[in-house]
């Protein structure tokens, strides 16, 4: 399964000066069937009901204090108390209790409340869809990355149209970036609602460069540098130390996305790891020529040659597809001398450097070629289709998005315990207390971040990335194409069944003969019926294409 749960968390501040409002990687995916219609559980009123907003808001997130108050929500009914019950993904902070201890006062006037349940790292990949099927969720944290397509399918979400969001977002309606829906609109109907801010996702590796000095690499600028450092990680330190040059835990599609970007490639389809490739090429949408199966992309066998040169040399575990540990999690326990992914990496990286006479470093290995963006809807929340409450729930995630005080609660702990903040919005960590609710770490702050923070000061190291960022930002072209796969339902689910059985060793390196093993993975897609399902995904690309 593609993880990478915490490519989200990728400091504000390395972005917030430096595009705004950009496209990314293409969040596409199934559209929702007509089952989740029919579990639409409250018909929408007419936006006549919706109570005008005052006219003293600010015009901008970030421009002042916004604040919400029961008057803003006079469509819904508040006579009685209602508990919405939210899930989100990851790990619980120390002082989350605390955290929602304060929401839940603020929310008083509103006859409601949060309970909040959050599914573990280890766990949630079992727990989501079970979740889903319980019935008692009303809120859930959704993306590509997280279900959001597979569930969509299934019509576990609770779909919004502009009169909903209205009558019970009024806030989200007057600040939400507009282009942003398109990436959680699917055949016409909104099934999610996606962060508020679209930023770089440059893809970096970050290393110890304690043991990369120890080892001769002053510097990596280039895949074959990194390679290198692995391998000598491998021969020289593993043996003596333990630490592996890379803790790999279930894939290494981290690696495999910092890969491709030397190839300026974007995704068509991500999808799970049904994901369909293609080379951008300047100021051009792809034709249909130009796109094909990942793993029918020339660059992808290679790279699992490479992976399986690194595995065979003991860059990682031989047991690295069941480890339940993150390559994050370890690098930052100093079991691992390397990690993959976007700026996220400088948050393991100051964990690592926590123990003195850990050094830590992160390299551009694929300069000077494109860098993404995250996509809107590559973070999101969604209203359940079981929900007993939609309207509330959209009321309390409409707050938990604009409401100054709520979202700064959710994105950054208590003010004054957790953070300060200056009049530019950038703050600063108060000391002691990151442990317990370290900034921007939540799930929920993913999915309802504006864009109008940032860290004071910051790490210089970071910002010397985004730097180079700067001018090699690229939106993708294919954002706003949307697969839906309905016809092809089955076909699509077999062949998943395949890549998910293959992809991750492939990744890995644990296999025999990487040719073999891959040409015997394209073999089985294609007797599970990948034909159909390319026939049906370049029909419905011609015809998106005719329209751009």
């Amino acid at each position: 399964m593609k993880k990478k749960v915490l490519s989200i968390i990728m400091a504000v501040v390395m972005t917030a000066g430096v595009l705004a409002g950009c496209g990314s990687a293409s969040q596409t995916g199934s559209t929702e069937t007509k089952t989740q219609t029919e579990n639409q559980t409250t018909e929408t009123t007419a936006s006549s009901e919706v109570t005008e907003l005052p006219a003293d808001l600010p015009e901008a997130i970030g421009k002042g204090v916004v604040k919400a108050t029961p008057e803003m929500y006079s469509g819904i009914d508040l006579s009685k108390p209602y508990t919405v019950q939210m899930y989100l993904i990851g790990d619980t902070p120390n002082d989350w209790d605390n955290v929602l201890g304060l929401i839940n006062d603020y929310l008083k006037p509103f006859n409601t409340d949060i309970k909040v349940t959050f599914l573990s790292w280890s766990d949630y990949s079992t727990m989501y869809s079970l979740v889903l099927q319980g019935g008692d969720a009303d809120l859930i944290f959704t993306a590509p990355w997280c279900y959001m397509y597979t569930e969509a399918a299934k019509g576990s979400f609770y779909t919004i149209d502009s009169d909903f969001i209205a009558k019970c977002m009024p806030l989200t309606n007057k600040y939400q970036a507009k282009e942003s829906w398109d990436e959680t609109t699917l055949s016409g109907k909104t099934i999610a609602v996606p962060s508020n801010t679209a930023q770089p996702m440059g893809k970096i590796v970050a290393v110890r460069q304690d043991i990369a000095d120890k080892l001769g690499f002053s510097t990596l600028s280039s895949w074959d540098d990194y390679k290198n450092f692995a391998l000598s990680v491998a021969e020289k330190e593993t043996p003596q130390s333990g630490i592996y040059a890379l803790a790999a835990a279930g894939d290494n599609n981290e690696l495999w996305d910092v890969y491709r970007e030397q190839y300026d490639t974007f995704l068509a389809l991500d999808s799970d790891f049904f994901d369909m490739i293609y080379e951008y090429k300047e100021g051009s949408l792809p034709t249909k020529d130009d796109i094909k199966l990942a793993y029918e992309y020339e660059p992808f066998r290679q790279y699992a040659k490479d992976m399986k040169e690194m595995a065979d040399a003991g860059c990682w575990s031989r047991s690295a597809l069941t480890n339940t540990v993150t390559d994050d999690d370890a690098f930052g326990a100093l079991q691992g001398a390397s990690i993959a992914w976007n700026a996220s990496v400088f948050t393991y990286i100051r964990q690592a450097e926590q123990t003195e006479g850990v050094k830590g470093a992160a390299y551009d290995i694929t300069k000077p070629h494109l860098v993404g963006c995250e996509a809107y809807s590559n973070n999101d929340m969604a209203i359940t289709a079981s929900s007993k409450n939609p309207e509330r729930a959209a009321m309390v995630l409409d707050i938990m998005k604009m409401d100054t005080y709520v979202n700064r609660l959710i994105l950054l702990g208590e003010e004054g315990k957790h953070y300060t903040i200056n009049e530019n919005n950038e703050y600063t960590k108060v000391d002691g207390a990151t442990e317990n609710y370290p900034p921007m770490t939540v799930s929920a702050s993913w999915a309802i971040k504006n864009g109008e923070l940032s860290e004071a000061g910051g790490d210089p190291r970071e910002k010397e990335v985004s730097d180079s960022w700067a001018e090699r930002v690229v939106s993708n072209p294919t954002i706003t194409f949307v697969f839906d796969d309905t016809n092809v339902s089955n076909e699509k689910a077999a062949v998943n069944t395949v890549l998910n059985s293959y992809v991750p060793m492939l990744e890995l390196g644990l296999v025999d003969d990487v040719d073999a093993t891959l040409d015997k993975m394209i073999k089985e897609c294609y007797d599970s019926g990948l034909q159909k399902v390319l026939d049906e995904f370049f029909s419905q690309y011609e015809e998106w294409y005719k329209t751009r």
